[in-house]
């Protein structure tokens, strides 16, 4: 069987990133830079106050306590080009442009504001409470590069130097076909020996946070013509992640589905656990097709493993792989050599140390194990039982 490494390494050999488009801003939330960004004006774009306050020149304030005469109002949205007489002071609001002449900001609270007069009580540094232009990004510094992530700090970024709209990876299309006669459609009362399908919906949303979109969601019976009808079509698009029916049961007929559309496995069953069943192939038309097990903990760990950074790779991403750290475990985990284990597991910080709790839980349908998981811990393949204190790299699923 072939390690995990292996497997992804197979994967992303045949991954390719989506073609370019234009986004308008508003719908670029959650997408990946086609380019690199350069300023095209200074942010800020002229020198501006930083606070509400009275500018002033520090030279003006050497003796203080003085008093200087209030010469008017610099507010925000006013146009640059107010000018600062010597020994006079103006307000100022924030944001507001910086009048020609004066060099500092002395903050409202440390004034005496006398109406047509200030009283400043101390004397002012020159520059105090100035935002310089281009202190924050001067033209034509790049300030993203292509892969870059686009979340709430790069939008007001990008909105901020004027772009409407930016370049970015087309997001993979997915299709997920949920296999098995024992599944029913959610909203539906099962009949006897029925189970809420429960993995289409688990894995629409893995899809969601790792870039892609879902374009058809589908429940197919252990029938082997029509799992093959319906992977057919589902083969339209760019990923078809299938759940159960690839291991060796007398019902299990995804893989000869698979055969039957001509779709090529590239390798099926990888030395892990939980996901042992995985299977990975391309359909002719280019479609990448992944075969994940039926047991929801196996689907939601291969789908980490391996779809998950395919589709950030077709979707452009610069980064594809989960952070990772060291942890120690605070109870042992039962393991025999032969294949790598991922342990579900909560995690907590104790000094610098990240400590991981395994859930007590570790079978691979246990549906309340997939709450509350941090982190997947990797003990390696070669490794037996482990105890309390031993010391693993984890995926992190989330920030702790």
């Amino acid at each position: 069987m072939l390690s995990v490494s292996e497997a992804l390494a197979r994967i992303l050999a045949r991954v390719a990133p989506r073609d370019v488009e234009r986004a308008p801003l508003g719908a670029a939330r959650g997408r990946f830079l086609a380019e690199a960004i350069a300023a095209g004006r200074d942010l800020p774009p002229w020198d501006n106050s930083a606070m509400d306050g009275f500018a002033v020149r520090a030279a003006d304030l050497a003796a203080a306590p003085v008093e200087l005469p209030v010469a008017g109002v610099v507010a925000a949205g006013r146009a640059p080009g107010a000018e600062l007489a010597p020994g006079t002071a103006l307000r100022i609001m924030t944001g507001a442009p910086l009048p020609r002449g004066a060099d500092c900001v002395v903050i409202r609270e440390e004034v005496e504001d006398l109406g047509d007069r200030a009283r400043f009580a101390v004397p002012a540094q020159a520059g105090a409470h100035v935002r310089r232009a281009g202190e924050d990004v001067a033209r034509g510094a790049v300030v993203l590069e292509p892969g870059a992530p686009i979340g709430a700090g790069e939008i007001a970024l990008l909105a901020a130097l004027g772009r409407a709209e930016v370049a970015v990876r087309r997001r993979p299309r997915v299709a997920i076909l949920a296999t098995g006669d024992e599944l029913c459609p959610l909203g539906q009362e099962p009949a006897p020996g029925q189970i809420v399908s429960s993995n289409e919906h688990a894995l629409a949303a893995q899809v969601a946070d790792a870039g892609g979109e879902v374009v058809k969601s589908a429940l197919v019976p252990d029938d082997r013509a029509r799992t093959a009808a319906a992977l057919s079509e589902a083969l339209s698009a760019d990923v078809v992640v299938t759940s159960g029916g690839v291991s060796v049961g007398d019902y299990d007929v995804v893989r000869g589905a698979m055969a039957d559309l001509g779709v090529e496995l590239d390798f099926w069953k990888v030395a892990m656990r939980p996901g042992k069943p995985v299977a990975f192939g391309a359909a002719p038309g280019g479609a990448l097709v992944f075969g994940l097990p039926g047991n929801p903990v196996s689907s939601l760990v291969s789908f980490e493993l391996f779809v998950r950074p395919a589709l950030l790779a077709m979707a452009g991403a610069r980064t594809i792989e989960r952070p990772r750290a060291e942890v120690v475990l605070d109870g042992p985990v039962a393991k025999q050599p032969g294949r790598a284990h991922f342990v579900r597991a909560a995690l907590r910080r104790r000094g610098d140390e990240l400590v991981a709790t395994p859930h007590a839980r570790q079978g691979s349908g246990m549906m309340s194990s997939l709450v509350g998981v941090d982190a997947l811990v990797a003990v390696p393949a070669e490794a037996g039982d482990q105890p309390a204190g031993a010391r693993h790299c984890a995926l992190l699923l989330r920030a702790v």
